[in-house]
């Protein structure tokens, strides 16, 4: 077994330099990074949140304008 580190939202929301409550929505509409659920705590994985801000680079604003429509 990987020995992660788990964040809790306002943990990952300083480390992506985000707002909890931006987590929140995204969680809601499916649109933010994975996340585990033990009962009612929300937390995520480093790599998790790596891997989202991964894929969400771009050269270009019009690149993001495409992705975001499909």
């Amino acid at each position: 077994m990987r020995n992660e580190n788990y964040l809790n939202p306002k943990e990952a929301a300083a480390y992506l330099k985000s707002s909890t409550s931006t987590l929140a929505k995204r969680r809601l509409s499916g649109s933010g990074p994975r996340f585990t659920r033990i009962g009612r705590a929300i937390r995520y994985r480093k790599s998790d949140l790596d891997d989202f801000m991964g894929a969400h680079t771009a050269s270009s604003t019009s690149e993001l304008g495409k992705e975001q429509r499909q």
